[in-house]
């Protein structure tokens, strides 16, 4: 297994929950909030490779994690000129019903886009997107799937990039986390198993969901969120998928680690 011998890029493209911030009709504080890192799209990321490069494109090598129903404003808001591939964390709609704009790169890159995923969150985009893989007409969305299992792929492999897929559970729900050279990126986890958490041993940089301080069936509460990274011990650390329940920004910031911060949508920031 190979990993990147230099950093590589993180946009977070979104860092909200199901419902993104602001909610609509809603009037609390953090809804109301002015501060642009109080507003939240639906939680996704771009991992851009700056110093490698697509060999067939002559670009650099950009995979996105999750396409939620936010995803093309994300694409035009981060200016993503290209997408080499997408990792599926699993088929809930808020991380995959942006998949029919990836039409837009289908035609710029003239090839059909890899999905990565397990067999339930694939299957469930098969499900979603009948029409683009049962065609009646042009236009449709093209995609390529590869079908991941956690218990016979130790990595696989996108542009050279070898990339970790880790099982966590979301309730009963299995969703995959992916790590990428020290760089871990989990979304929807409620429990983690003590064999798939080992994967995460020596990681530096670790986004995490931490939806709100209240208890939840699926998700981790932010001192769940905060006891896993008390466990992995990172370098630094970083919370999305949150609810409107988790702010305002300005103070919340202010009761955390020293090293574990908010992320925003918007953030850059440079793993390896």
């Amino acid at each position: 297994m190979n990993t990147p011998q230099s950093t590589f890029k993180v946009t977070f493209l979104g860092t909200g929950t199901s419902l993104g911030v602001p909610i609509p009709g809603c009037k609390c504080e953090v809804c109301s909030s002015n501060d642009k890192r109080d507003k939240r799209l639906r939680t996704s990321c771009l991992i851009t490779f700056e110093n490698i490069v697509n060999k067939t494109a002559l670009r650099p090598l950009q995979i996105a994690i999750d396409a939620g129903p936010d995803f093309r404003y994300q694409m035009l808001r981060a200016d993503v000129q290209h997408l080499d591939a997408i990792l599926i964390t699993h088929e809930h709609r808020d991380h995959t019903a942006g998949l029919d704009d990836v039409r837009a790169y289908n035609y710029l890159q003239q090839k059909a886009m890899p999905l990565y995923g397990n067999k339930k969150a694939l299957q469930g985009v098969e499900k979603m997107m009948y029409y683009a893989f049962h065609p009646m007409y042009p236009g449709v969305p093209e995609f390529e799937l590869h079908f991941l299992d956690v218990n016979n792929d130790k990595y696989f492999t996108v542009g050279g990039i070898d990339i970790v897929p880790i099982e966590v559970m979301h309730a009963k729900l299995p969703v995959l986390a992916y790590r990428i050279g020290n760089f871990a990126y989990i979304t929807d986890a409620k429990t983690i198993s003590e064999k798939e958490k080992q994967k995460l041993n020596g990681v530096k940089t670790l986004v995490v969901n931490a939806l709100r301080e209240e208890e939840h069936f699926s998700h981790f509460t932010l001192q769940q969120a905060l006891d896993l990274i008390e466990e992995i011990k990172p370098d630094v650390a970083y919370l999305t998928h949150m609810s409107h329940l988790m702010g305002p920004y300005e103070t919340f910031q202010k009761r955390l680690p020293a090293n574990v911060f908010l992320a925003y949508d918007g953030l850059q920031i440079h793993a390896q």
